[in-house]
């Protein structure tokens, strides 16, 4: 194995969301992360394991976690684990024999990964929620979107993923740290809300600072300025400004002809923006998307093409740092951040639903016959 994280081993329980993608980031950076699916069960949207790209570099057990004797199964994969990660409501994991009281007795140094969109406490904690009802209760839907409109619906990347895998990813690692430094494992209360409130840290100190208002597109950085925003163009396509710094917009007033038409003092004129906007509005709307690609692409004027997921994959920019890449027919993100010591891949496809039973159960200590009677019992 490869990656730092290689000789680290991950028990995760398999769940939706932000659990399988916790432990996909953990296998990408070398972790050996042992899925425990359900037997017979379904994946999400009635998906092939191939197309589950969370499921990439990890070895899967299918396990009925309902039977008697399932637990002990978990458990003997537990003794010879790192870390357990689970996103159940809370009291599920205790009900079916595997709380953290079990797998801490088995494993005192075990770091037990608890990820849930409200938390383990709380008056939401045994509510069912997605991506959007965590990131509304940030406060952060309520800044997405036109001034005039609904909040707009972000892809399920700013909960799940933003809040809870990658918080969950960073105390995990964090915990095995303390584990391996102090011999004392410890339960972690992953909640996506709170994940979130901790990404709205930047907002927070600008609201304190009175630099910014509850109202959406009423900011300098939620669209509410000229010179940061989306912008159709004359083919229907998007483009993307972010020209915040002042020397940054001099040079988009610069290259749009725009100089010398007093603008340049009015990059902070409040009360006028709407009106700056429309005239940007009206001048990218001039040319299409591929000229001003052209014209600012590259420069300092803080630009983009705004891509959809097939054109990102080939813009030369991406394709050049490798940020995809083919396996078994499938396009993939690429690991990320790059290692330069010891660098991430992804050393497998996604995991057929159990696909490395037998493999799994030789690895935590059972020879054949128990494999047979496992088998026979209906436990895997």
């Amino acid at each position: 194995m490869t990656g730092p994280l290689a000789g680290v081993r991950v028990v995760e329980l398999a769940g939706i969301g932000p659990g399988p993608f916790c432990g996909m980031l953990l296998a990408d950076l070398g972790a050996d992360v042992v899925l425990v699916d359900r037997k017979g069960g379904s994946l999400p949207f009635g998906a092939s394991p191939a197309f589950d790209l969370t499921r990439r570099g990890k070895r899967s057990i299918a396990v009925d976690l309902k039977q008697a004797g399932a637990a002990e199964v978990v458990l003997r994969l537990v003794e010879r684990a790192d870390a357990l990660l689970e996103g159940f409501r809370p009291g599920v994991m205790e009900r079916l024999g595997l709380g953290p009281e079990a797998c801490l007795a088995r494993n005192p140094r075990l770091v037990y990964g608890r990820l849930t969109g409200w938390g383990q406490s709380g008056p939401l904690a045994h509510a069912a929620g997605h991506d959007i009802n965590y990131v509304a209760l940030s406060g952060i839907l309520n800044h997405g979107g036109h001034r005039d409109s609904a909040p707009s619906i972000p892809p399920t990347v700013v909960g799940d993923v933003g809040g809870g895998a990658m918080f969950m990813a960073l105390g995990l690692v964090s915990g095995i740290l303390h584990a391996r430094g102090t011999g004392e494992g410890q339960v972690i209360d992953g909640a996506i809300t709170d994940g979130c409130a901790v990404m709205s840290t930047l907002v927070q100190g600008l609201r304190a600072q009175r630099l910014w208002v509850d109202r959406r597109q009423s900011n300098a950085l939620d669209g509410g300025a000229h010179w940061y925003d989306c912008y159709e163009c004359a083919d229907g396509q998007w483009i993307s400004v972010g020209a915040l710094e002042p020397q940054f917009y001099r040079l988009l007033l610069e290259k749009c002809g725009l100089a010398g038409d007093g603008l340049e003092a009015a990059q902070f004129d409040v009360a006028n923006w709407s009106k700056h906007k429309a005239r940007f509005a009206a001048l990218f709307r001039s040319k299409t998307r591929a000229e001003w690609c052209a014209l600012l692409e590259g420069t300092d004027v803080c630009f983009a093409p705004v891509l959809d997921f097939a054109e990102a994959a080939q813009h030369s920019h991406n394709v050049a740092r490798g940020a995809y890449f083919e396996l078994g027919g499938v396009s993939h993100p690429a690991p990320a951040p790059r290692f330069g010591a010891s660098p991430a891949e992804v050393r497998s496809p996604p995991a057929g639903v159990g696909e490395h039973t037998h493999e799994l159960l030789a690895d935590a200590g059972y020879v054949a016959e128990e494999v047979t009677g496992l088998a026979a019992a209906g436990i895997v």
